[in-house]
């Protein structure tokens, strides 16, 4: 027992200090991309539907650092702008799926082929998603309305004070509670399961049904499903349903869903959970031979990039991150709450 206990709160060291300064850098990115681009931009170019509006909410959800809770509050805001339903559709699902803090993470531990892979497979789900909605809807139907929620904000300054507040203490108040979950997970994962179980029992298709059936109803951060994942491949899971589990968890929940059948309709409901679906098993199909391949004649991509790094930087970047989640955590005691919620980030 002793034994496992050690094993686990090495898991716990090793994965947060793995991630932990590519999770600082993407910190700092998110706190000037929400500076520079903000919410206003977003809206602008979103218009109100067609293959363009529809690539542009895509490409502009791909980077942004908000998860699927997060991305609820500017689906409605688009709403009530009245951006066309296929354009809000596609940065719905192609917003918390990836993000420039969880594609540096993902790099940190399952390498630069993951990193690529995982905001490519984003753009097609968005594009996909919202070109089908397109096609079989009415071209023509904008949402109109206005949701009442805490997150819309007044036009922020674009100054230092700005950047700093986002970054150090919007960001990891909201990715810092599901990021220390996810550790613990994958550390607990790491410390118990063999290495060889599910490469052994559980084998294609069922690893992918799996992957993607408890990816759907769960809540999982991006950025916080890195570390699950990773012990789960060291566990035998095959990379394919890896990504799968991350195409799948971030891009939706319970609550994602009921907001876009209350919102989209049933028939957008529907084409919503198909296209996670499909999205994730195929992408993970074709991501798992594109894996093999590249194991066997460019294994330095399928690294893990916080072995790049001196052990003396991935501490102080560890003790770093971890002062920043609890002084910002608003259940902390002694804490106070924040008088508006903040937007939630990947």
């Amino acid at each position: 027992m002793l034994e496992l206990i050690q094993l686990f709160f090495k898991e716990v060291f090793d994965l947060w200090l793995a991630m932990a300064p590519y999770i600082l850098l993407g910190m700092i990115i998110a706190g000037a991309m929400h500076i520079f681009l903000g919410e206003d931009f977003i809206r602008e170019h979103l218009g109100k539907g067609g293959i363009g509006s529809i690539i542009k909410a895509t490409l502009l959800g791909v980077p942004l650092p908000v998860c699927s809770c997060g991305v609820i509050p500017l689906a409605a805001s688009l709403r009530k702008d009245g951006a066309h339903k296929s354009s809000v559709l596609a940065f719905l699902v192609s917003t918390p799926t990836t993000g420039i803090d969880s594609i540096l993470a993902t790099y940190s531990l399952l390498g630069p082929l993951f990193a690529l892979f995982r905001p490519v497979a984003a753009f097609v789900s968005g594009i996909t998603l919202g070109l089908s909605d397109y096609i079989l809807g009415d071209r023509h139907f904008a949402l109109e309305g206005h949701v009442n929620c805490c997150h819309e904000h007044s036009r922020r300054e674009r100054n230092i004070k700005n950047f700093v507040r986002y970054a150090f203490r919007e960001v990891p108040a909201d990715i810092g509670r599901w990021l220390i979950y996810g550790t613990l997970i994958g550390a607990f994962i790491s410390a118990l399961v063999p290495h060889d179980i599910f490469s052994r029992y559980i084998v294609f298709p069922w690893d992918f049904i799996a992957a993607i059936g408890l990816g759907i109803p769960l809540y999982v951060c991006a950025t916080g499903a890195i570390p699950i994942v990773a012990s789960l491949m060291a566990a035998g899971v095959s990379p394919g349903a890896a990504l799968a589990f991350l195409i799948a968890g971030p891009a939706t929940n319970v609550v994602t869903l009921a907001f876009v059948r209350a919102s989209m309709g049933k028939r957008s409901f529907y084409l919503y959970i198909v296209n996670i679906v499909v999205t994730a098993f195929a992408a993970g199909i074709i991501f798992n031979g594109l894996y093999t391949y590249t194991v066997h004649n460019i294994p330095v991509l399928c690294h893990g990039g916080q072995e790049l790094l001196p052990l003396w930087f991935k501490i102080l970047s560890g003790v770093v991150l971890l002062i920043l989640i609890v002084i910002n955590d608003p259940k902390f005691p002694g804490n106070k709450k924040p008088s508006c919620c903040v937007h939630c980030v990947k």
